[in-house]
């Protein structure tokens, strides 16, 4: 049987699509995806992060601003646009010149892990990232029990990882040199798991 053809959408037409559109939609190669729904553990996470980034910024002082997950990244290297769960930008924000409500210059990104994305996540959207020359720092966060891992990297060649366990714990975010407490960051989420291993981190 012949293989069906499927369609592909140039960067514009993704744009034009999204901005009539009512659900959020990413763009991979010529493809739009559409974003499944959020959990309410989802939800409940994504705010305390965003409000716990929001008080480390201010905290600071710095010219560092949050994002929540209603603004898009666009990499260009990776003919890409994606939704990431929260970011932090440092210095100007810059923004696309194909998307001027796309930004291109996140220091710190944040992912809220889900069952259907955690794989994309911590692999091609990762990868994804990484092409960005602006960032330095990946925080990916389970929804179901208290585990996040933070990646720094260090050299240009080399990303150090730190899982962090257990709601009495804290996580140290490099890029605006502060601790955010895991109970911060679960506050109020349900029915969360209790890690079947301990790592004394």
């Amino acid at each position: 049987m012949a293989e069906k053809k499927l369609k592909t959408f140039t960067l514009q037409e993704y744009l034009t699509f999204e901005n009539q559109s009512d659900v959020k939609n990413e763009f991979d190669h010529g493809s739009i995806v559409a974003m499944s729904g959020g959990t309410l553990n989802h939800g409940i996470i994504g705010n305390n992060i965003n409000t716990a980034l929001n008080n480390a910024v201010k905290g600071k002082g710095t010219d560092c601003v949050t994002i929540n997950g209603d603004v898009r990244i666009y990499i260009e290297r990776a003919d890409s646009v994606v939704y990431p769960d929260a970011m932090v930008i440092c210095g100007d924000i810059q923004t696309a010149e194909p998307d001027r409500n796309a930004v291109i210059n996140p220091v710190l990104i944040i992912e809220v892990l889900s069952k259907s994305t955690e794989s994309y996540d911590r692999g091609d959207k990762f990868h994804k990232y990484c092409s960005l020359t602006s960032f330095k720092e990946y925080v990916l966060i389970d929804q179901n029990k208290p585990v996040v891992d933070v990646l720094y990297k260090e050299t240009a060649a080399y990303w150090k990882m730190v899982t962090t366990i257990g709601l009495e714990k804290s996580i140290y975010l490099n890029t605006l040199d502060c601790n955010i407490e895991l109970s911060d960051i679960y506050r109020n989420a349900q029915n969360l798991g209790v890690p079947q291993f301990k790592l004394d981190l």
